[in-house]
């Protein structure tokens, strides 16, 4: 399929841990019948909803409120992203509006399907949603944000597709004082590539973008965010986890640019990983390109096995061997997700964690 020939390769620095064999593999799996019922995959929250089935809007099965549906080509420069044209949706609000509990559940069975989202925020204007991605196949995605003065957007994206191939893509432009946080969870079947390119364009913006990847098995999943400070006063967090566990391989990539005249930035980078077991591994990229001398920037990247003696005190206290690796592998992960702004949807996020210790544990 035409699609798959302008695919990135491992050649590219940008893209030197990318699964593109599994993308392949997703994209040319036979469409096949989920099982899974699609209202199932919305969380109890009140709020409009959005499903898209093989990348097709479903309006039967839907609540749109105040997003629209529309075919649409974004202007992106990102090889994936370019592929993410034609039906997709888009969330305007105009000053001082509110949506907050939006959920967007996409559901494949097999294939490929691509879909752009576009969320612009006037000033003042504050949102919230939750985004779905379940059953198989490759699920590629772009979504474009722009954020005015004082704006503030919480995303939290679940990648629980049982197998196959989920690519996300944010590009974020963020005004004076806007905010944005964006938390992923990657706990399913699938192999991944969560993409990001964020640029503070305000004073005193703020944004991050941080989450865990879980993997088992020979699973490959990745993150690759870069951050740009274009304006003085700008901060931005990047907390990311990974666990690996058989012979799988977790990869984060985070990448903080200060330009010149972005003073008293203050960047922050957290990358750590846990090995379950030894041939499992975890690849781990900080980045810091500076060039503003006014800053307070730091990056911290280690990788690392559970702790023995914590497992002794827990498994001392009567706690199976299993159910103490459970607990701090959790633990591991909960300041990853603890920014999610909803109980609701931080509960959600913190289940889909403890099913996928259950299989890999």
């Amino acid at each position: 399929m035409t699609s798959l020939l302008q695919l990135p390769t491992p050649k590219q620095e940008a893209w030197r841990w990318a699964d593109m064999a599994a993308l392949r593999n997703a994209a040319e799996t036979p469409r096949a019948p989920t099982g899974t019922n699609p209202q199932d995959l919305f969380l109890d929250l009140e709020g409009p909803r959005l499903l898209f089935v093989d990348g097709v809007f479903d309006p039967a099965r839907s609540t749109p409120g105040p997003l629209s549906i529309t075919r649409w080509t974004p202007e992106t420069t990102h090889p994936l992203g370019q592929l993410a044209a034609g039906e997709g949706w888009t969330l305007t609000l105009a000053a001082q509006q509110a949506a907050t509990c939006i959920q967007i559940v996409h559901l494949g069975s097999g294939g490929e399907s691509h879909v752009p989202a576009q969320i612009v925020l006037a000033e003042d204007a504050v949102a919230s949603m939750v985004e779905t991605f379940a059953g198989t196949g490759w699920a590629n995605r772009l979504t474009q944000i722009k954020l005015a003065r004082g704006a503030r957007l919480m995303r939290s994206v679940r990648l629980v597709q049982s197998a196959g191939f989920v690519s996300t893509r944010d590009e974020a432009e963020i005004g004076e004082a806007a905010s944005l946080v964006s938390v992923f969870l990657a706990a399913g079947g699938m192999a991944s590539r969560i993409d990001g390119g964020l640029t503070l364009t305000g004073k005193g913006a703020f944004a991050e973008m941080g989450g865990a990847l879980l993997t088992r098995e020979t699973q490959k999943q990745e993150a690759a965010v870069a951050v740009r400070h274009e304006a003085t006063e700008g901060s931005s967090r990047q907390l990311w986890r990974a666990v690996a566990a058989d012979r799988s391989t977790a990869s984060l990539a985070a990448r903080v640019e200060v330009a010149r005249g972005a003073q008293q930035t203050d960047g922050e980078q957290s990358l750590r990983g846990l090995l379950l077991q030894r041939t499992a591994t975890v690849n781990l990229k900080p980045e810091l390109e500076i060039f503003a001398d006014d800053v307070k920037c730091a990056h911290g990247a280690t990788v690392g096995e559970l702790d023995k003696r914590a497992l002794f005190y827990l498994q001392s206290r009567g706690v199976p061997e299993n159910r103490a690796k459970a607990l701090l592998t959790r633990a591991f992960v909960a300041d990853a997700l603890a920014r999610i702004g909803e109980d609701a949807v931080r509960e959600a996020f913190a289940a889909d964690a403890d099913r996928w210790l259950d299989t890999a544990l």
